[in-house]
């Protein structure tokens, strides 16, 4: 998520405003407005791109129809598709195997219409990937040939969900491909992991992220299920009920992965301000991974 924020940062840096942006960079309004201010322009299509426009790909990935389509208008683009999700659309392409003998259908375990499942499924031609919502569809897909099936996951998933998912087609499609293990994000993963650590003693859980960013929503149900009281998606400081803290006398505090720290901040000194505190942080496991910026941009990220 930071890298693609840093693509847009860098773009208008080099290139000046305006830059626009196909869908918001990152499920993150606070970020999505920060980049406005700066001189990014939100598109939901590249048509309302003018000519010779610089445009960026957020971080969820896009169908190749849209690079195409900016090749065909000579449009600049910068593509900020996660890493992790181009991994993803590589087994993808592998398992699809160009249409060749060994060639396997494609189940993808994700959610319908959220952008990063658009993206993937958009690599390859229509009907060679059937979406997987959930366990009870992963009991019920009848494929033409159980013997040449593949997975892939949307990176920003429960762990848990996924895994029982895996669990079930595993078991009903003993020869289907998959990789290693799941590819769910390392950011969300770890966000999960550090969740299942504070709920059980936590009377509330804040996850600070925007309503429609996947893992964050992932993140507060993981909450409920690892043991808290009572879990609440909080965008920011100011859309917070502090009526929610009456009687809770342990909180516990996490965030989306497109969640920006300051707002992690910003909520801690807040509720200082109301209430004597006594911080303990939890950490599960460090994130030090870095990627390199794309094409044009990367020269100066070393």
């Amino acid at each position: 998520m930071d890298r693609a924020i840093r693509v847009v940062e860098e773009a208008l840096r080099r290139y000046g405003a305006p830059v626009y942006v196909r869908h918001e960079i990152v499920h993150n309004r606070t970020v999505v407005e920060g980049l406005e201010a700066k001189g990014a322009i939100f598109v939901e299509e590249l048509d309302e791109v003018p000519e010779d426009g610089h445009v960026v790909f957020s971080a969820h990935g896009v169908p190749k129809a849209v690079p195409a389509e900016a090749q065909r208008r000579n449009l600049l683009y910068l593509d900020a598709t996660c890493p992790l999700v181009s991994k993803v659309h590589r087994e993808a392409e592998r398992h699809f195997a160009g249409g060749g003998p060994d060639q396997r259908h494609i189940l993808m375990i994700g959610h319908a219409g959220h952008p990063e499942v658009v993206g993937t499924m958009g690599q390859l031609p229509p009907g060679a990937v059937t979406l997987i919502n959930d366990a009870e569809e992963a009991r019920t897909i009848q494929p033409e040939d159980p013997t040449k099936l593949a997975f892939i996951t949307q990176t920003t998933l429960s762990v848990d969900d996924t895994a029982e998912i895996v669990d079930i087609l595993r078991s009903r499609f003993p020869l289907i491909e998959g990789p290693k293990r799941e590819d769910i994000c390392y950011a969300t993963t770890n966000r999960q992991e550090a969740v299942k650590a504070i709920a059980p003693e936590s009377d509330l859980v804040i996850v600070i992220g925007s309503p429609n960013s996947s893992n964050s929503q992932r993140l507060r149900e993981v909450a409920e299920r690892s043991g808290a009281r009572r879990a609440l998606l909080v965008p920011k400081l100011e859309n917070l009920d502090w009526s929610v803290l009456e009687g809770v006398e342990t909180l516990g505090i996490s965030a989306g992965a497109s969640a920006p720290e300051s707002l992690v901040q910003e909520m801690v000194t807040a509720l200082a301000e109301k209430y004597t505190l006594k911080i303990e942080e939890r950490i599960v496991k460090e994130e030090n991974i870095n990627f390199r910026l794309p094409g044009p941009l990367a020269g100066e990220d070393d």
